[in-house]
Order: C-alpha cells, then sequence, then structure tokens
C-alpha cells in the first residue's frame, strides 16, 4: 500500500468498485479499502455444502446488446467477463397469490409484456398498454439511465411526486391486475402511501427490456470489476476496515484503518452507507443542519432470507423467478405484519450452475423483516472477518424463522420439504454487519412520493473532496448503483466528459449539448 493516492474509495461494493475504475481509467492513482474478507458488497456470494449462493443479487436486467446496463458494462469493459443465463422469455416473473391457482406471468419485450397480460386479462388491454407507455416515459426522463447529459432532472419535480399506487389504481378498476403490475415490488420495498412510480419503473423497465441470471452467482461481475481495476493502474485492499477519517481544515487528509494503517489520498470516495459515513467522520467536521438532515432519512425495510440446499435430482430449476402474495391486498402492505400473519409476501429465486443439468441445486426465498425484531441482538456485530456468536436465542429465533418459512413455502412448492439438504438463513442483522447498511436497510433510503426531495442525497458532501456513491444516492438494484458510480466521477470530472466516454465506447454519437 502507498503512503499516498490520488483517489481513496471506502468500501468494495458495486459503486466503489465503478468508481474505482473510472477514476483509474482517468490515470488516477486509486485505492480501494474493503472490511471483509469479500470484495464486492451485495455481489457477495458465499457457499454452503458445495453449493453457492448470491447474498443480494438473483438477477439482472437491461443487459442484451445496445441496452442501458450493456452500454455501462461495455465502458467499464466487463461486458464479456461474464457469464449470464437469459430467464424464460415469456415469464421471467411470476405473480401468485394463496387464493388463486393461475400464474400471473411478466414478459420480457414490452409487446411481448403486454401480449402475455391481455391473454390472462382480455378486456385490459387499453390499461395495460397505459401502464407500459408511462414506464417508458417516466424512464426517458432520467438522462443517465439512457447514457445520455440531458438537464439535472431534480428540476422537473413532477415525475418524483406521482405515487406508484396512485398512478396503477387509475389504470383500472381489476383488483388482480392492479396487483399483478405491482406484484415484483420486493425488488424496492413498495409502500402504498410513499413510492413514486419514478422508482417503481427504473426498477421493472430494465428487466422488461431483457432479464437474466449470472451463472454460478453475482461474485463473477465483482471478479470482472477487480480485474479491470487493476488492469486500470488501481489498487485494492481487503480485511482494511476504515474506522477513522483525518479531518484538517475542512479537509479529509487521510483514513485509518482498524489495524492501524493510514492511507492518505486528495479526494475521498464513501461507498459506505451517508448515515454510517457521518459518524465515522465525525458530525462535528459538518454543519448541524446537514448532519440533521441525512440523519432524519428513513431507510428502507430490512429482509430475511432463506437459502436452502437441494438434494440432487428432487427439484426441478425454475428459469424464472416467484413472487407470491398471500391476498391481493398484502402486495403493498407485505412489510405491514403481525407475528402470526408473517411472511405475507416472498420472492424465490434459483441460482443456475454452469452446465447444470434440469434440476437445481439451490433456492433462495426473501421475505421482508422489521430490523425492529432485532432488538435483543442488535449490539452484537459478526462477519467472516470478524467472527462473534449472537448466542442460542439468536439461532433459536432463527429457526423458528425458518420453519414458519418454509411451511409457507410448502402451500407454494407441496414437495419441497423432502428435497431439502440443509438450511441457511440471514437476518437483517447479516445485512448490516456485511454490507454495512443502516438498520440492515436492503435498499438505501426511503423515497417519498410527497415529499421528493427529502432523501435526495447528492454525491457531493459538506466536505470539499470527500463524496458518496452506492444504492443510496438515486436508486438501488445493479443498474442503479451503476449509475451511482458515473453520478459520483461525473461530480468530480464532469458529466458531459464522462457521459462522452461512456458513449465514445459505445460507438455512440457524441454528446448532445
Amino acid at each position: 500500500m502507498k503512503e499516498k493516492y490520488d483517489v481513496v474509495i471506502i468500501g468494495s461494493g458495486l459503486g466503489g468498485l465503478v468508481s474505482g475504475i473510472i477514476m483509474a481509467k482517468e490515470g488516477k492513482s486509486v485505492c480501494v479499502l474493503e472490511k471483509n474478507q469479500q470484495y464486492g458488497g451485495n455481489l457477495q456470494t458465499f457457499s454452503r455444502n458445495k453449493t453457492i449462493f448470491d447474498t443480494g443479487v438473483h438477477y439482472i436486467g437491461g443487459l442484451s446488446e445496445g441496452q442501458n446496463l450493456y452500454q455501462y458494462f461495455k465502458y467499464l469493459d466487463i461486458i464479456d467477463e461474464i457469464e449470464l443465463k437469459k430467464l424464460d422469455e415469456d415469464g421471467f416473473d411470476i405473480i401468485t397469490f394463496d387464493d388463486d391457482a393461475t400464474e400471473y406471468k411478466h414478459a420480457q419485450g414490452y409487446e411481448n409484456f403486454i401480449q402475455e397480460l391481455v391473454s390472462q386479462f382480455p378486456e385490459e388491454e387499453k390499461a395495460i398498454r397505459a401502464y407500459c407507455d408511462k414506464v417508458q416515459e417516466t424512464c426517458d426522463k432520467f438522462p443517465l439511465y439512457n447514457l445520455k447529459v440531458g438537464k439535472n432532472y431534480y428540476q422537473d419535480t413532477a415525475v418524483f411526486e406521482l405515487p406508484a399506487k396512485q398512478f396503477i389504481d387509475s389504470l383500472t378498476n381489476n383488483e388482480r391486475l392492479k396487483a399483478v403490475l405491482a406484484g415484483n415490488n420486493l425488488l424496492y420495498a413498495g409502500d402504498a402511501d410513499r413510492t413514486p412510480f419514478y422508482v417503481h419503473a427504473l426498477s421493472v423497465n430494465s428487466y422488461i427490456e431483457s432479464s437474466y441470471r449470472c451463472v454460478n452467482g453475482g461474485s463473477q461481475i465483482t471478479k470482472a470489476l477487480l480485474k479491470k481495476l487493476k488492469e486500470a493502474g488501481g489498487e485494492a485492499y481487503k480485511r482494511q476496515e476504515v474506522v477513522d477519517f483525518n479531518v484538517e481544515n475542512g479537509t479529509v487528509t487521510s483514513v485509518t484503518t482498524s489495524n492501524g494503517n493510514v492511507v492518505r489520498g486528495d479526494t475521498f470516495i464513501s461507498n459506505v452507507d451517508p448515515k454510517v459515513t457521518l459518524k465515522m467522520v465525525g458530525k462535528e467536521n459538518f454543519r448541524k443542519s446537514y448532519v440533521s438532515r441525512i440523519e432524519d432519512i428513513e431507510s428502507t425495510m430490512a429482509a430475511f432470507s432463506l437459502y436452502i440446499v437441494l438434494k440432487p435430482g428432487t427439484f426441478k430449476y425454475l428459469n424464472h423467478n416467484y413472487y407470491h402474495f398471500k391476498s391481493t391486498e398484502d402486495v403493498w402492505s407485505a412489510f405491514e405484519y403481525t407475528q402470526e400473519e408473517w411472511p405475507k409476501a416472498y420472492m424465490v429465486s434459483m441460482g443456475v450452475k454452469k452446465n447444470g443439468d434440469a434440476y437445481g441445486d439451490n433456492l433462495a426465498a426473501m421475505t421482508y423483516m422489521n430490523f425492529d425484531e432485532m432488538k435483543p441482538w442488535e449490539g452484537t456485530f459478526n462477519t467472516a472477518a470478524n467472527k462473534n456468536e449472537r448466542g442460542q436465542t439468536y439461532e433459536e429465533f432463527k429457526r423458528a424463522k425458518e420453519e414458519k418459512f418454509i411451511t409457507e413455502l410448502e402451500k407454494k412448492f407441496p414437495n419441497i420439504r423432502e428435497c431439502i439438504e440443509a438450511v441457511y438463513s440471514s437476518t437483517p442483522l447479516s445485512y448490516r454487519d456485511y454490507i454495512g447498511s443502516n438498520r440492515g436497510s436492503m435498499y438505501g433510503y426511503v423515497k417519498d412520493a410527497s415529499n421528493a426531495l427529502k432523501s435526495f442525497v447528492s454525491a457531493r458532501t459538506k466536505i470539499k473532496n470527500l463524496f458518496f456513491t452506492g444504492q443510496s444516492l438515486n436508486m438501488h438494484g445493479i443498474l442503479g448503483v451503476t449509475i451511482s458510480g458515473v453520478v459520483t466521477c461525473s461530480t468530480i470530472l464532469g458529466r458531459e466528459y464522462l457521459v462522452s466516454k461512456i458513449q465514445g465506447a459505445n460507438n455512440i454519437e457524441e454528446v448532445k449539448r
């Protein structure tokens, strides 16, 4: 490790690695510091019983040639390094309900998406087409989503103030169709009272355009990014937890790691949750009003995830995801539950192996969990790099939740219990400790249609050489966080300049001013 770098990045999540590559490609000396023994944040995978599980990335959209994430990955030069499997074109996401045996399909390609739903809701073609038109029209308002410069979209507040549920409800009186259109809102922790439609649109559009799974897990994206970072001259170090920022005269001069390394730099980019970053930097180094504004932003819901190792040759591989609800009423309120009702909704996905056969070797299921359920163990901390036991009561809590969740899955997959070889799970504490998210939040900060700018966090902090990146900046997900890295670096390098570089890598015409 050098004594000083042009750019020091704290956290090797997707936003941090993307920022690192961009700055290294610009000739800057770059150092990425990661606290865990594995790079990648939500891209991390883990192995149980010789089976690979993803921690957060179950599928990716927008990766067919010419689409937005494809173009970003081409600029980063990783598109040819990733092995993908395309999900079922006629139903990559399937929405189901306890009281209805029908499987409602979200298909790839807008016309295919429309025709598939019209076949199930023949009287509702007008509503379905209006929905698709609005999704695409909304996405067109976000320049970087479309690899354009454009004006600062926060000047157009109307796009932020339309509630998702309100718009979907306005399309039709068919309650089942409304629930199906909003049925994969576990992608963004949809809230009936607050979630803006733009969050829904940006989340689902790229998946409708194309949907893929990473063969052998999302960590291959991390490996590809690290390779390109090093090829560009950047460096990355794991087991280097930053515990302190050293600030002099309103400027960060260095960071100190838990094992005593002091790393100096000219520019610092934090890929750690802004709330956590402020604590690390020292709140006294910011204006009280700024600290209060960041601290007052609500974090999104946390999750409980189930990881099931399947016995060989017992459970057919499913080349699609399931989003299941107890009823249509639960689509927008599944995070509000009693212990008796839990889980009111869940998402099921399967891993795909290289040279995989007709049978799957693992299944992952995710549902909401309130962080307050973690109160008895909130003071404990456990990662692979810093092993600590949370105690017998925590293990008993997990076992009880696993059993209840499997019982719920049995309603959908009656033979699943006899296919199980082993069961593992993660709680909001796992997300908090491994990913560094506030209160185990799945998707950064809550976006509220009634107060559009409240959760807006600028990449530029109130310290002139400290910047944020990651899912709390604009949007979560692989595409959203990739764009966050671009947003951060464009704040430093200039947006027009950086977008022209990305367009150039894709042989797109020069930036239109």
